[in-house]
């Protein structure tokens, strides 16, 4: 079992921890230093079992907090998770009918009239400036 030297509150402690958790316990130590350094830098010296135990109800604190905060997110995502459920098992809408309207005949020979039309003036045009040219 290896043991672990660790810093909280400017005081230092050898803690025993099982194999492999060595890291574990460091980033805890930094977790439970970072409080207890507030409560030094606020109130000066305070005996090591009082810091701890403050240093400890803070760490708690934040701990319930996010515990609630995880719950909260917990509901909301079970929520979420219901409602794709619902949509998933709900049929499929009815397909929308889309008209596109046509056009009609009429229109397309009278739109071709006026392209043959427009063709021969065309031609008229430049038949005409041909024979302009070459005076």
């Amino acid at each position: 079992m290896p043991n672990v030297s660790i810093r909280i509150g400017e005081r230092s402690f050898e803690v025993a921890c099982q194999t492999g958790e060595e890291a574990f316990l460091e980033s805890a130590a930094r977790a439970l230093d970072a409080e207890a350094s507030t409560l030094v830098a606020q109130g000066g010296h305070l005996p090591e079992a009082r810091m701890l135990l403050m240093a400890g109800l803070m760490l708690a604190d934040k701990t319930v907090g996010m515990e609630e905060r995880m719950r909260g997110l917990e509901a909301k995502l079970a929520e979420a998770r219901a409602r794709i459920a619902e949509l998933e098992a709900a049929p499929a809408p009815a397909p929308e009918r889309i008209e596109v309207p046509v056009i009609p005949q009429s229109v397309t020979e009278t739109l071709a009239e006026l392209a043959a039309r427009a063709e021969s003036l065309a031609d008229t045009v430049e038949e005409k400036v041909m024979v302009s040219l070459a005076r």
